[in-house]
């Protein structure tokens, strides 16, 4: 039951988008299309989206506009498989970290440098691993996460991916594969997502010297213990805000962590 309950959480509801709805468009290194936001002017962030979503679940948390208010040049996109973006099917199209690259190259593509970034669930995950790839990023912050994802058998990923991909392996998972499925979701591209998503390790996370927040609900343990990621991260700091997993994100206390940390 908790593992259904940790999947139907990280799950916001997202949408089909018809063609003419997707520009702004930007071509990345091997000629996917990505579908970015961006809201504000200042000092530039970018928005890393969860699993089964895609970047409008950010104009639904008030930490988009507040960052904005703040003096913030806010960018959101559809990480590549969700959303506006392209959706690829070959394994080519996610190894190497391909979706980190979209976004260093988006980056790139706008000029915007000593950038920040902010992930939730699974884009904390892609946090994480941006943080080893690139120079430019100034302060980070990881929402919904513990440092279980840096076992690259860690269950979760395994299991989904599964699920995805071998129909009735895995019942408990099988609400939010049709929940993907019934919200338009493109399930070869999300397996692909699963199998090719980025592991950093915890040597990886020593080294790091980028400032970072931890910020988790006080009712979300889905994803283990956040204070472990914080502690393997040297200097990180923890803030814990009301919600569970699918909505410590939409609270204003989030908002305020983000953009406190942030104006620093």
């Amino acid at each position: 039951m908790k593992s259904i309950c940790f999947l139907l959480l990280l799950i916001l509801p997202t949408r089909s988008f018809a063609q003419t709805d997707r520009e702004p468009l930007f071509t990345s290194f091997d000629g996917t299309k990505i579908h970015y936001d961006i809201l504000g002017e200042g000092k530039p962030v970018v928005l890393l989206h969860g699993f089964i979503t895609n970047g409008e679940s950010w104009k639904r948390a008030p930490v988009r506009q507040a960052l904005a208010n703040a003096g913030f040049k806010v960018v959101s996109l559809d990480l590549r498989g969700n959303g506006r973006s392209d959706k690829p099917h070959t394994a080519k199209a996610y190894e190497n970290n391909a979706e980190l690259r979209d976004v260093m190259a988006l980056m790139q593509h706008l000029g915007l440098t000593n950038y920040d970034v902010v992930g939730y669930s699974r884009g904390a995950i892609l946090t994480a691993k941006l943080m080893t790839m690139d120079k430019q990023i100034r302060r980070a912050v990881m929402g919904g996460m513990s440092a279980d994802f840096t076992d690259p058998n860690w269950f979760r990923r395994r299991n989904f991916f599964e699920a995805l991909t071998k129909p009735g392996s895995h019942p408990d998972l099988q609400p939010a594969v049709d929940y993907a499925k019934k919200s338009g979701a493109d399930t070869v591209a999300l397996a692909r997502m699963q199998e090719f998503q980025p592991t950093t390790t915890k040597a990886e996370l020593a080294k790091i010297k980028i400032p970072l927040l931890v910020v988790n609900g006080d009712k979300d343990l889905d994803n283990g213990n956040p204070q472990e990621l914080a502690d393997a991260v040297p200097g990180a700091k923890l803030v814990m805000v009301p919600g569970d997993h699918g909505g410590a994100m939409r609270t204003p206390e989030f908002a305020q962590a983000v953009v406190a940390f942030l104006q620093k």
